[in-house]
Order: C-alpha cells, then sequence, then structure tokens
C-alpha cells in the first residue's frame, strides 16, 4: 500500500469540508463529534478573532458556533495555543533558520526546543501550549529545510511527532494553529510539500486545508508544480498522487479543475487517471464514459507534447509486474471491464453460434445494441490510440474480447456504419489480434457478413459512404500491392497516425486477394456499385469513386474486359459544387485506360471512350423544361475537361500508338463547334472556389488547342462586359422592360435607313442584357450586317452593333465568328449561297478578308474582322500543329517499313513536313499583313479628294524626303505639296481604319517578330512608309535586320530597306540608327562604283531623297551625306561630258555647296545666291536620265541645307 500508515485515520468527509467552504453553521452542527474535532482549529479561531464581517447575520452564526464548541474538551487546549505571543515565537524561529543556515544545515544549537530530557512524544505530553507549538515548529522547519536542500530528490522522515497515534490529533491542532499565525513563516504550499516526507503527512494535508479551505487550488496547484513527470516511477510520485487524490476525494468538485491542472503542466499522469476513476458524475453519460473521453482526448488531440507525456506513462507502466495498487492496471481493468459490459450476450457462446447466421444483420443473432454502438465505436478507437500511438500490448483477455467486440454486428445506423469501419481498420493496423484458426475463422465470417450486407446498410442507414467501398479500396490495393495506401487509408479512418510495418499486413493480403476478393470479383463488383448521388466534396468518407479510380490506376477493368465506362459518364452527371477532388485524377486515369493498352502482348486492351452522343446530351437543352439545362454547370465543365484532356493526351501520345498499330478515334470538329467552350469558362471563372483546380486545369487546355479562345483583347473586353458598371446598369433595368423579340430586330435591320430610330432602340436595349442572354440575338444581329454597309446608316448604330458583338464574343465566339464572316460575304457569293464552316476558316484564315469591300471603310465592322483574322490566325497555327502530330507519326511509321534498310530515310519526311508547316504558317501570315497594308491605301477616289498617308508624320518631323518629280521641282515647290491640308482633314474613315490595322499589325509583329521581317523582304509599297513607321510602334525592330536587307542582291529590295532606313530615322533617332545610317550611304557609296548607267539611275533617283532624312536626324552625317552626292554628281557629270558639253557647271556648284552651305541661302532664306534654272517637268522628263540624276543631287543638296538651316 502506498500510505499504510494513514489508512486506519479518519479523513474530513466531503459534506464537512464543503460546510467549512461555505461556512454553512447547520450542516456543521449536524457533523459527528469525531468529524468535528478535525476541524476544531479553524472553528475555534473563528469564534475567538474579531470577525471582519459585523452583519447580524454572521454575528447569529458565530453565536451557533459557540454553541457548538461549548461542549468540546479539546477546545480548551486549542484556546490555550492560540493565547501564545506568536511574534515572539516567529523571530526565534527565524533566529533558528538563520543559525541553521550558516551551520550548513547540521542539527547544532536550537533556539525554539532546549534540551531534550526526554524523547520527543514524551516532551510533547508533558509541554505547556508554547513549548508544544516550538517543538512542533522546530520539527516542521526541519523537514522544509532539508526538503529545499533535496534538490527534487525524495526522502521520508522520521519523526516520533507526526507517527505517534496518540497525539496525531494535537499535532494537527497545533500545525494548523502555527500555519494560520505564521503565514508568511510557513506558507501553506511549502508546508504541503514538506508533509508528503512525514508519516501520514496525507492526513495532515487534508486536515491543514479542511482548517484553510480556501487554499485548496492553491495546495494542490504547487503540489503539481512541484510534481514528477511520471509519479508512478517512484515512490514520491505515489505519495504525492495519493496525497492528492485523498485532497480531491474531500473536495470532488473541484477534481476535474485538478486533473486539467494535471494535463496543463505534463506532471502526474497517474493522479490524472485516478481522478477519472474516482469521478462519479451526477448524470451517467450512456454513450462514452469519462475514462473513455480523458484517455482518448490525451492520446488524440492535438497536443503532442501531452500525447507524448501520457505515451510515455503506458510503456513506463507496462513494464512494472501487474499491481493491483497501479494506475495504469486499474485504467486497463475499468476500460475492460466496459468493454465486456457492451459485448452482444450470444458472444459468451464464441463462435460456434454463428453458423446458423445467413439472413441480414441481426436474423439468429444477437447483434450489438443500437445505444452501444457509438461507446463501441469510442472504445475501438481508444483502444487503437493506446496500442498505436502508447504501445500497449494487450493481454490475452484483453485481445479476446477485443476480437469480439471489432466481429459483432451493429445495427443499419450512419453510427454502426462508422463501428464497422473502425473495426475493420483495427484489424488491418493490428492483424496479431488474430492469432489462432478459430479467430481467422471468425474475421473470415464477418467479412463475408461485411461484403453480403454492404448494400443493405448503405440504403437503411441513409448514408452515402459506406463501409463497401473501402472493402473494394483495400482488396484493390492489395492486389496492387500497394501496402503503403492502406497503411493511409487506415490511419486517415481512424483519425490518428499509427507505426503499421507492411509486413505485419502479409496474412491480411493472403486473406483477401485468395479467400475473400479475387480480382475478377473486384472488378465485377465495382461496376455494380451505384455511383453517388449528387456527389461534391461536401460528402466525406470512402466512396464509389475512391475504389473506381483505384481499379483504373491498376487496369483492372480492361485485364478482365469490364467495361467502366458507363460508370463513369453517370458519376460525372451525378456532380454538384463544390467539386469532389478525386473527380479530375478519376478522368485523367480514365483517359489514360482508353489510349494506353494494359499491356503491349495485348493493345486491344483498353476502355471504351464516352461516345459523341452521349457528351452532346449533356450540352443540349429540355424542351420541356423552358429550355432549361438538364446538366449542371459542374458536370459540362467536367466533360469539357474530359474532351480536351483526351484529345491532348492523344496527340502526346501518337508516336507510342504508332509504333503499336493503333489510332483511337479522335472527336470530330462539328461535335466541338456544338459546345460552348468560351460560355462554360466564363462560368467556370465565377466558380473558381468551388470548382478547386479545375478552372486552372481548363485554361492550361484551352492555351494549348484553342489559342484564339484565349486572346488578350477578349479578356480584357470581357473585364468591361462583365464588370461592376455593365452589372450596376442591368441592375437599374426595370423587370416590366418591354422585350424585344429578334423577329422585332430583323424587321427593323431590313427597313433601314429609315428605321434607324427604332433599330437604335432595340440594340441599346440589348446593350443592358449580359452576354448569356444576347445568345438567341446572335442569329438577327449577324445576318443583317452587311445592311449596315448601305449608305447614310448612322454612325451610332454601326457602334452600338460592335458593342454587342464583343459582348457576343465573350460567350460564344467560334459560332459567332463563322455567321459573321458569312454574312460580310461580297454579294456576288450570297446569291451563290456559299456557306464556311469553321473547319473551312481554320485551313484558310485569309477566307475572312475575302469580305464585302465597303467593310474597309466601315471601322466598326473593320474592327470586328480585324479580331476575327487575328483570331483566326491563330486557330489555323492550332489546327495545322493538330494535323501534324495526327498524321505525322503514323505515316513516319509506314515510310520506316517501306524504306526499311535505307539509312537516313525515315527521319527526313517529319523534317520536311514540319518545314512546309511553318512555311505555310508563314506564307498565311506574311500574306494577311500584305492585304491589310494594301487596304491602307487611299483607293483612286480617295486620292482625288485628297487623302494623303504622309500626313500621319507631317507634325512630328519637317520635309520629308520626297518623291521623284517632287525631289526635280526644287525645295519650295516640294514644301508647297507637304503643306498642302488634305480635303477631307484627318477624320475620315480611312484614317481610322488605317489605325485599326496598325494596332493590329503591332501586335502580330510584338508576337512573332519573323513576320516583321519576312513581310518587310517582300516589301510594300513606298507610299505606306510614312504610315506604318508613325502607325506601329514596334516596327523599330526593323533596325535589326535593314542591314541583311541592304546585303540582298536585287536592286528593288536595296531601295526599299533606304527608304524604310530614312523614315526609321526620323521616328526612332537612335545610336543605332545612326549606325545603321551609316551603313546605308557607304553601301550606296559602293553601288556607285558597280551599277551600269541605267541601274545607277533606277537606284539613285528614289533613294537621294532619303539622305535629306538622314542629315536631319544626325547632322554629324552631312560630311559624309555630302562626299557622296559630289561623289555621284562627278559620276554622272562625266558621262554628259561624254555626250554633249557641259553647259551648266554642275560640279563647280556642287563643290562650292559642300564647301559654303551656309552662304547657299541669304539669312532669313528670301533668294538664293546660286540661283537653280527652272526646268518644267517635261524638260525634265525628256532629257538624258544623267541629266535628270544631276539635277536631282542639286535639288537634294538644297534640300539638306535648307532643312539644316530652319533646324537652327
Amino acid at each position: 500500500m502506498l500510505m499504510a500508515d494513514s489508512t486506519g485515520l479518519q479523513f474530513v468527509s466531503s459534506y464537512a469540508f464543503e460546510a467549512m467552504q461555505k461556512v454553512d453553521v447547520v450542516r456543521l452542527a449536524a457533523l459527528s463529534d469525531p468529524e468535528l474535532r478535525l476541524l476544531l482549529p479553524c472553528l475555534v479561531r473563528m469564534a475567538l478573532c474579531a470577525p471582519a464581517d459585523q452583519s447580524q447575520s454572521w454575528a447569529q452564526d458565530k453565536k451557533l458556533i459557540l454553541r457548538l464548541l461549548s461542549g468540546v474538551e479539546a477546545v480548551n487546549s486549542i484556546v490555550a495555543l492560540l493565547s501564545v505571543d506568536f511574534h515572539a515565537l516567529e523571530q526565534d524561529a527565524r533566529k533558528e533558520q538563520q543559525l541553521r543556515h550558516k551551520a550548513g544545515g547540521s542539527n547544532g544549537e536550537s533556539i525554539l526546543v532546549s534540551q531534550l530530557q526526554h524523547g520527543l512524544t514524551l516532551e510533547f505530553e508533558h509541554s505547556d501550549p508554547l513549548r508544544r507549538l516550538r517543538l512542533t515548529l522546530s520539527e516542521l522547519l526541519a523537514v522544509m529545510n532539508k526538503v529545499a536542500d533535496s534538490n527534487g530528490e525524495f526522502f521520508l522522515k522520521s519523526s516520533e511527532l507526526f507517527e505517534s497515534p496518540v497525539y496525531l490529533e494535537e499535532v494537527a491542532d497545533v500545525l494548523c494553529i502555527l500555519q494560520a499565525e505564521l503565514p508568511s513563516l510557513l506558507p501553506i504550499v511549502d508546508v504541503a510539500e514538506a508533509l508528503l516526507h512525514v508519516r501520514n503527512g496525507d492526513w495532515f494535508l487534508c486536515l491543514l486545508v479542511a482548517n484553510v479551505p480556501d487554499s485548496f487550488s492553491e495546495v494542490c496547484r504547487g503540489l503539481i508544480k512541484n510534481g514528477e513527470r511520471q509519479d508512478e516511477e517512484s515512490v514520491g510520485g505515489r505519495r504525492r498522487t495519493e496525497a492528492l487524490r485523498q485532497l480531491c476525494q474531500m473536495n470532488p468538485s473541484q477534481a476535474l479543475n485538478i486533473r486539467a491542472m494535471v494535463v496543463e503542466e505534463c506532471h502526474l499522469p497517474g493522479l490524472g487517471v485516478a481522478l477519472t476513476l474516482d469521478y462519479k458524475p451526477d448524470s451517467a453519460d450512456d454513450a462514452v464514459s469519462p475514462l473513455v473521453s480523458y484517455v482518448s482526448g490525451l492520446l488524440l488531440g492535438t497536443n503532442s507534447k501531452v500525447r507524448t507525456w501520457f505515451s510515455m506513462f503506458i510503456r513506463n507502466g507496462q513494464q512494472r509486474k501487474r499491481e493491483s495498487s497501479s494506475v495504469l492496471w486499474q485504467m486497463r481493468r475499468q476500460l475492460l471491464l466496459e468493454l465486456v459490459s457492451i459485448l452482444p450476450r450470444s458472444r459468451s457462446t464464441r463462435v460456434s453460434n454463428d453458423g446458423d447466421m445467413e439472413e441480414g444483420g441481426s436474423s439468429g443473432y444477437s447483434g450489438l445494441r443500437e445505444e452501444h454502438v457509438v461507446k463501441a465505436s469510442a472504445l475501438l478507437r481508444l483502444y487503437c490510440a493506446l496500442m498505436g500511438i502508447a504501445g500497449l500490448r494487450p493481454t490475452d483477455e484483453e485481445a479476446e474480447q477485443l476480437l469480439q467486440l471489432m466481429t459483432s454486428r451493429p445495427p443499419a445506423t450512419p453510427a454502426g456504419v462508422r463501428f464497422v469501419s473502425l473495426s475493420f481498420c483495427k484489424l488491418l493496423a493490428f492483424p496479431t489480434l488474430v492469432s489462432t484458426p478459430e479467430q481467422e475463422q471468425l474475421m473470415v465470417m464477418w467479412l463475408s457478413w461485411m461484403i453480403k450486407e454492404e448494400e443493405y446498410f448503405e440504403s437503411a442507414a441513409g448514408v452515402s459512404a459506406s463501409f463497401g467501398e473501402m472493402l473494394l479500396l483495400v482488396a484493390m490495393y492489395f492486389h496492387s500491392n500497394q501496402l503503403s495506401s492502406i497503411i493511409e487509408l487506415v490511419c486517415s479512418t481512424l483519425g490518428m497516425k499509427i507505426a503499421i510495418k507492411p509486413s505485419s499486413l502479409s496474412k491480411m493480403k493472403t486473406i483477401f486477394t485468395q479467400e475473400i476478393f479475387t480480382e475478377q470479383v473486384v472488378t465485377a463488383h465495382a461496376v455494380r456499385v451505384a455511383v453517388t448521388n449528387n456527389l461534391s466534396a461536401n460528402i466525406t468518407g470512402f466512396l464509389p469513386i475512391h475504389c473506381i479510380y483505384q481499379l483504373l490506376r491498376s487496369r483492372a477493368f480492361t485485364k478482365h474486359k469490364v467495361s467502366i465506362k458507363d460508370w463513369i459518364y453517370r458519376q460525372l452527371c451525378e456532380t454538384t459544387t463544390p467539386i469532389h477532388t478525386q473527380l479530375i485524377p478519376l478522368i485523367d486515369a480514365y483517359i489514360n485506360s482508353i489510349l494506353t493498352p494494359a499491356s503491349k502482348a495485348n493493345p486491344e486492351a483498353t476502355n471504351q471512350p464516352i461516345t459523341e452522343q452521349e457528351i452532346l446530351s449533356v450540352f443540349q437543352r429540355e424542351a420541356g423544361r423552358g429550355g432549361r439545362q438538364r446538366y449542371s454547370i459542374t458536370t459540362q465543365l467536367l466533360i469539357l475537361y474530359y474532351i480536351l484532356s483526351y484529345e491532348e493526351n492523344l496527340l502526346a501520345s501518337t508516336k507510342q500508338l504508332a509504333l503499336m498499330q493503333r489510332k483511337p478515334k479522335s472527336y470530330s470538329a462539328a461535335l466541338m463547334d456544338q459546345i460552348p467552350i468560351k460560355y462554360l469558362i466564363t462560368q467556370a471563372q465565377g466558380l473558381q472556389q468551388e470548382l478547386g483546380g479545375l478552372h486552372s486545369a481548363l485554361l492550361r487546355l484551352l492555351a494549348t488547342n484553342y489559342p484564339h479562345l484565349c486572346l488578350v483583347e477578349d479578356w480584357v473586353c470581357e473585364e468591361e462586359v462583365t464588370g461592376t458598371l455593365p452589372l450596376l446598369r442591368r441592375m437599374m433595368l426595370p423587370s416590366n422592360t418591354c422585350r424585344y423579340t429578334q423577329n422585332q430586330l430583323h424587321q427593323a435591320f431590313q427597313k433601314l435607313p429609315s428605321s434607324s430610330h427604332r433599330l437604335m432602340r432595340i440594340l441599346e436595349h440589348l446593350t443592358l442584357l449580359s452576354p448569356g442572354d444576347l445568345i438567341p440575338y446572335a442569329e438577327a444581329l449577324t445576318s443583317s450586317m452587311a445592311l449596315l454597309l448601305e449608305p447614310a446608316v448612322p454612325r451610332r448604330v454601326l457602334q452600338t452593333l460592335n458593342k454587342l458583338w464583343m459582348g457576343l464574343n465573350t460567350v460564344m465566339p467560334r459560332r459567332l465568328w463563322v455567321m459573321t464572316v458569312n454574312a460580310l460575304q461580297p454579294s456576288a457569293k450570297l446569291l451563290r449561297q456559299q456557306k464556311y464552316t469553321q473547319n473551312d476558316l481554320m485551313v484558310d484564315p485569309l477566307v475572312v478578308l475575302r469580305c464585302d469591300q465597303r467593310v474597309y471603310r466601315c471601322p466598326p465592322l473593320m474592327d470586328i474582322v480585324l479580331h476575327m483574322l487575328n483570331g483566326y490566325l491563330l486557330a489555323s497555327k492550332a489546327y495545322l500543329h493538330c494535323h501534324l502530330k495526327e498524321t505525322a507519326d503514323f505515316d513516319r511509321q509506314s515510310q520506316s517499313v517501306s524504306t526499311m534498310g535505307v539509312p537516313g530515310q525515315p527521319d527526313t519526311p517529319e523534317v520536311t513536313r514540319e518545314e512546309l508547316k511553318n512555311a505555310l504558317l508563314a506564307a498565311q501570315d506574311s500574306a494577311a499583313v500584305q492585304i491589310l497594308l494594301e487596304v491602307c491605301l487611299p483607293t483612286s477616289a480617295e486620292q482625288h479628294l485628297g487623302a494623303n498617308t504622309e500626313s500621319l508624320l507631317k507634325n512630328i518631323r519637317g520635309p520629308m524626303p520626297g518623291k521623284l518629280k517632287q525631289g526635280c521641282m526644287g525645295p519650295r515647290a516640294s514644301r508647297d505639296v507637304e503643306n498642302a491640308e488634305p480635303e477631307g482633314g484627318l477624320l475620315s474613315d480611312l484614317r481610322e481604319v488605317q489605325c485599326l490595322i496598325c494596332c493590329l499589325l503591332h501586335q502580330m509583329f510584338i508576337a512573332d517578330p519573323n513576320i516583321a521581317k519576312l513581310v518587310h523582304f517582300q516589301g510594300y509599297p513606298q507610299a505606306l512608309l510614312p504610315l506604318t513607321v508613325a502607325g506601329i510602334p514596334s516596327i523599330h525592330i526593323c533596325l535589326d535586320f535593314i542591314p541583311e536587307l541592304l546585303a540582298q542582291p536585287q536592286l528593288e529590295k536595296q531601295i526599299f530597306a533606304i527608304q524604310l532606313l530614312s523614315y526609321l530615322c526620323t521616328q526612332y533617332a537612335l545610336p543605332k540608327s545612326l549606325s545603321v545610317a551609316r551603313l546605308a550611304i557607304s553601301v550606296m557609296g559602293t553601288l556607285l562604283t558597280v551599277l551600269t548607267r541605267a541601274k545607277r539611275f533606277s537606284f539613285f533617283m528614289p533613294t537621294l531623297p532619303c539622305l535629306v532624312a538622314f542629315c536631319q536626324a544626325f547632322p554629324p552625317l552631312y560630311d559624309d551625306v555630302a562626299a557622296l552626292l559630289v561623289q555621284v554628281g562627278q559620276v554622272c557629270a562625266s558621262d554628259v561630258a561624254t555626250k554633249a558639253r557641259d553647259i551648266d557647271p554642275l560640279i563647280a556648284r556642287l563643290q562650292y555647296l559642300k564647301e559654303k552651305p551656309q552662304e547657299a541661302l541669304v539669312p532669313g532664306g528670301q533668294s538664293s545666291k546660286l540661283t537653280l534654272p527652272q526646268r518644267t517637268a517635261e524638260e525634265l522628263g525628256g532629257a538624258d536620265p544623267d541629266v535628270q540624276l544631276c539635277y536631282c543631287i542639286e535639288a537634294t543638296f538644297m534640300d539638306i541645307i535648307s532643312s539644316t538651316l530652319h533646324g537652327l
């Protein structure tokens, strides 16, 4: 026994303690004399000391206490103790403590007690009250000092005074009085700690606390703080636990608070268990006992420090011999009693009575009672935690009873389903519980019962996740040898991390794979399992989808030729938000099983893909439900993910499929055209939280396979359509607003221009609708577009139509584009009823530009055409890439077969095909750019009205490099032409179209700089250079390849390069431009020496005016340009001289201009010192080419000088 010395003593009862705590005089009066005797020190002090409470009620209570004490003889001795001079006593005690401190704690002279003549007990008997106080105080201080010096090591001090049964009550009186009167000398926590080191210490401690009831929590916390981490390991720990246990029996209402202190400090785990065992709740909870709740909370809580501390208590307790006094064994015995109490009655007859159990869960069998199921589940989890986390080794009796409980059959309720799942996982976690053949037979019968009753349990319990799915999942893991996955499954079901060795599962694996669940049984059973209705992330637990996923991964369906396509399709149709995390992995595994055979030996062993008809039915609207969708948006998005992912994986695996001579069918373009891809993506954008990773996965697939649906401008436009402002406008739209029909819209278009006001009203109303609501009007809007090309159609109508088209483009771009292209065809084509399809436009994107010519001068419609062109160019790239991958590997395979043995042959076709594809795409892009540039040129009618492409640059720089005739007419005439303002001004349809085209070309050049290089190597009309340089910001990249263009052998390309460079130098006066301009001047000088007379004229006539721009942008080039001009002039003049006399001293004038340019013009520029002869165009035209070139050189010189002086 822990404290056998105090077992015969009477402790303070909980009734007496509560009376003291509440100072309940009536209760105190009801106490027996022995009980009252223990509380006298406090009661006597209460009666004698002056109270702080001066109320009448306390005066009455005090009289009752005095009456109560009047008949007790021991009161006189306590009164005598209280009459001592405690101040002097405290001074002597402190002197003695100082003396002992100096003496190093040895028992020398004592100030409190002089030499004792007899033993301590006899001295106490014969002493007066003061000496009794001194004796007790001296003995107590000695123990307290020894405790302070012991450094936590436990000792038991032998003391006559605290051990003599005759004087225990008197010593207790003295102790209580000393502590009450000398609280600073004797802190109650220190006294309590010292009492643990003497015999009968727990009895003295209880009396001390009972007489100072307010100190209960303080004393308990102090004892716990100073306690051991593992109390069962030492005598001191066990004595401390027993003392605290006695204190809590005296004040049971505080027992749970003390237990909380134990857990908080992680000290005395045995005390926590003991207090739980002692705890008797007022209202018994039938579900779970306090012991199960407490221990489960410690081991399964989130505090790892508490878990480790209590696990150590279990492990250490098992190492000692089994003792009935051990708290651990008391706990185990109590848990076992609770377990046995809920076992079904028929369990006592063991397995032999289970043989006739065929019908249902309870036929001929007494199953687990419904009120015990929750308790049984809690016990199972607790034993799992004790064995798996704390390392408890069950006894044979515990193991036997646990197995009996685990294999019992609960009723068909949600709690029953949970219990079976826990039992099954416990069997997997601790297979050692099954040790004998009888126990193994019991387990197999129970597992067979689980398989048989699974469907009944699921329907009767009304739960989606039953234990049948878990059985299937475990069986599949065993078949595929994924033991780590089984361990994860067990741990997640039990809700705890348990260390399970994979080797321990070998016996269970044999039972599962050979006796219960062969792989064929697993696959056949899985297909028959019903899909989960309204599957979402809110449904937790193990579902059929987990099983199907694992079987797909292990290729069990294809191996055993079981079709799983219908099950997957039904499950995808039964989904809702938030999306279940297993759906996307399931689709990926299914696609892999369609494309990749289970083995090379059997290439046909694959699953069937979902049919096109089944896919279409998901996206079709029901006629009987007001056109509403039959399936949820989740189902549609998952099917869309399936199609896009299937197509991507099909392309990625073409090489492997070609090697196996397999070509799975791709989904048709007609099917893809009927799926509203962009609309679904827009819907998914607003459901990103509920869709998990599905939205981002769809965006990735879209960017790869449908780049034309991921245009940046589309995303920006969507913000304008779906943003806050449009939403507010739609909210302000009255619900009873007049609704216009498609027919009304169509009629308004037909009556243009007279019905323009009515049409405008309808279109303005449509702008308030959301893009989704606009879809029914798409046909009417696009089919009437050609009518808007007629004259006198208000600009506002066109702009509103453009806005509506852009809104529709956010939800149905592909169908809208096809409808628009067909609507804008020239009237000749419309009469032939030639309709283009989506495929036609992807094969040849330039069809978009073969529209009615009037569109080229209608900016709102041209904006739409350019948007479609950009999209179809991207779509064509993706289409050709897919087409190449689809056919290349199969063609290469056939090539390699036909050219067997010829080295290097198999790789050649693929390289050629790739090059051809790139060449075709480059030709497409460049053709589109060239057509658009041609559109920018003014028509003859516009030229007649005065449209001028150079006006973009007019305000940026001064004189432009003139054309041939301008250059020859002299600087004044050329300036007069340049300064002429176009009659129509800058605000024209042509100018707006030019800006739109320049914006698109800018984007194309940024996306692929090679397009810019190709277009400029092809060249385009020189009249467009002012427009392209000013209107396309990214055209500066041409500076990178102009040197290469100058090196081309064709003279027209060199001319175009120099003309382009002249505009670039003016627009971008950069160091790089300067170096390229130097190179161009050098090239011109070189060509002068090698060109024939005819070629010299055709080269220098258009390029000489460009030198003006070089000098204007970079004045340091003046010397080089002047030298070149003189050199060209000398060559031309010498040629002229061979044929006729030089009447006009040209060379002399050029030299003068070169040396003294500032004198060429009179200040102010009114008249020139050197006057050029004025020649008519007819004279120049009929003159010799060299003569014309000479005059052009002189005019260029004058332009350079003029522009330089104007710049100054």
